[in-house]
């Protein structure tokens, strides 16, 4: 068998399976290079989620009639002056995505820069159609046609017209949101989709892109480290979802898809929300081009990082610096099922003045029938009221604090033994104790493991904890970590684990339970996660044990004491698991709630 040079329009169809995927793969390279062009506005249409057309128009610098015939064969590009391919500044530098689509579909390409006419190029599959004059403003306008229709084994393997326009949507989005100072919009099917403007604040531009519950539920992220800017924003923890589609990250204004960043925002929240529950993040990476590589794949959504460690941490720490600064804050929506729940209670058929109430002889009475002679005779109250102070010594009631004072408000009373009722400046707080309780302990865990270590208490008589042998193993090969939790173990044969001493902040807590969940968050952990992070999951574990339990009946001075000390701690706005420890139902909802607004 002999070796052949493979044609022209072959060799660029086998690099639009590269590059061109789907439709939003061909419109996020348009949309890039518009980018690169400088555009100030760029407008996107779609027709049948982009498997029948695609357009894009922009107002950037334009080409001329020789730098377009130019941009449509392979490796041809104006975005690398040099051969210096580890400096790219650029979105696009490959020279492959024009004669790629050209390859699969058919492109028509309009365009004019400043001082010259406008020229049209149309290509079909790879095949020059025609060319000539073009009435266009100054700037760029390339329409796709027909992706894949002359390449069956390809089309066939497209998603429907939905999926395909969802992720052309994502696209837009995320170039959208990397750069604010361009406008943006997208139609389809004739249907306005999404529209920003030019100039926008970077956390306007990403809560419009998102949601816009975001702008009031995030934190902003500012950090500088050996010439590396991390910022950005970040939803509360509290502020989640149960797909991780709202994380968007982005390296010198690229957006990539890196499991590096992936996974440091997963760690940044590790012990603030449940295994199945996401944040919303928007991070922006600034870094000299030299030290990181975007020539890894040609869609140029993975990048690797010089100092991928530096990187990590950055991330983490940047997320879990500002929602320190958060302290208390949680997410404050009120859900309408919620609500809905108060509803008016049905009008009694008799009316309050006429219901019958009993004197201290037990003779009925009404409202109505007291009224006059408690009005005209002052010493014949009402047996109902309370009465008149007596002359003898009494028990004197401590005045309550007042409300304005704390930003959680005060106490003022226990519901199902599992929620604490406090009054506020500007409205009612319902407090969630043992949510609440389980933060602040893992907290003051994580200040003793800082300082000089977790005090422990030594049990009376030692617990024997039976565990399957796979289990202890991975006890006792922790022993030295977990003692420094104040948790002394020791093996006591084959299955089993012997209980010395439990952290002294945990009080008398069910032993048992405790080191079988500490035995399952090691098996789910132990590989995956470094030394740090397995500690921050054996601390969550403890302080759930160690928390105040819900249906437990606590005295006012211990509801003031647990709202004055959340006010204090950061991140108590969530407990480990993501759910809001508080919330908070505002003087105007409660006056809806009783038809007053």
């Amino acid at each position: 068998m002999s070796i052949r040079r493979l044609p022209e329009h072959l060799v660029n169809r086998i690099a639009a399976g590269e590059v061109v995927e789907r439709p939003a793969s061909a419109l996020k390279e348009l949309v890039e290079n518009a980018v690169d062009a400088g555009a100030r506005r760029i407008a996107v249409r779609l027709s049948n989620g982009g498997l029948d057309g695609i357009e894009v128009s922009d107002d950037g610098c334009g080409m001329s009639r020789a730098d377009m015939a130019l941009a449509l064969e392979r490796h041809a590009t104006s975005k690398l002056p040099n051969d210096a391919i580890e400096m790219v500044s650029t979105l696009g530098f490959r020279g492959e995505a024009l004669p790629s689509i050209a390859s699969v579909a058919r492109m028509s390409i309009e365009s004019r820069p400043d001082g010259a006419e406008g020229w049209q190029r149309v290509v079909d599959n790879g095949a020059l159609l025609s060319e000539g004059p073009a009435a266009i403003p100054r700037g760029t306008r390339i329409k796709v046609e027909q992706l894949f229709a002359r390449v069956p084994a390809r089309r066939k393997f497209l998603r429907s017209a939905r999926s395909e326009y969802a992720a052309c949507l994502d696209v837009v989005k995320r170039l959208a949101m990397a750069r604010p100072d361009i406008a943006f919009s997208l139609e389809h099917d004739g249907r306005r989709a999404l529209g920003v403007q030019a100039d926008e604040g970077r956390e306007d531009r990403v809560a419009a892109l998102t949601d816009r519950a975001l702008a009031d539920n995030h934190v902003i992220i500012d950090l500088v480290r050996d010439g590396i800017a991390l910022t950005g924003v970040a939803g509360l923890p509290t502020y989640n979802r149960g797909v991780a589609d709202h994380q968007f990250l982005f390296v010198n204004g690229r957006p990539v898809r890196d499991r590096l960043l992936v996974g440091a925002v997963r760690a940044a929240y590790a012990d603030m929300l449940a295994r199945d529950r996401h944040p919303v993040v928007a991070l922006f990476l600034d870094m000299p081009p030299g030290e990181v590589d975007v020539n890894v794949h040609p869609a140029k959504t993975e990048v690797r990082f010089r100092e991928p460690a530096l990187i990590r941490g950055m991330i983490v720490s940047g997320i879990r610096r500002a929602l320190d600064d958060a302290g208390f804050r949680s997410v404050q929506r009120a859900d309408p099922a919620g609500l809905g729940a108060w509803r008016a209670e049905p009008v009694s058929p008799t009316p309050i003045g006429t219901m019958p109430i009993f004197d201290a002889v037990g003779q009925a009475a009404t409202l109505l029938d007291r009224a006059p002679n408690y009005q005209s005779v002052a010493d014949r109250r009402p047996s109902f009221l309370a009465p008149l102070p007596m002359a003898r010594a009494e028990t004197a009631e401590q005045a309550p604090p007042k409300a304005q004072s704390f930003p959680l408000g005060v106490a003022r009373g226990q519901v199902a033994k599992t929620y604490i009722v406090a009054e506020a400046e500007d409205g009612l707080v319902l407090v969630d104790q043992h949510a609440a309780h389980e933060r602040l302990v893992l907290e003051r865990m994580r200040w003793a493991m800082d300082g000089a270590g977790v005090p422990s208490q030594a049990l009376l008589l030692p617990e024997v904890v039976e565990l399957d042998e796979p289990a202890c193993d991975r006890l006792e090969a922790r022993i030295a970590e977990l003692s420094e939790f104040g948790l002394e173990l020791e093996r006591f044969g084959p299955a089993a684990m012997l209980v010395r001493a439990t952290p002294a902040m945990l009080g008398a807590g069910d032993v048992q339970g405790l080191v079988n969940d500490l035995a399952d968050d090691l098996a789910a952990y132990d590989s995956a996660l470094s030394l740090k992070e397995r500690l921050d999951h054996v601390a969550a574990t403890m302080a759930c044990h160690g928390s105040v339990r819900a249906g437990r009946v606590l005295s006012v001075t211990e509801m003031n004491a647990l709202l004055r000390e959340m006010e204090v701690t950061p991140r108590s706005g969530q407990c480990n698991h993501g759910r809001p420890t508080w919330v908070k139902l505002g003087h105007a909802d409660i006056e809806k709630l009783f038809g007053r607004k």
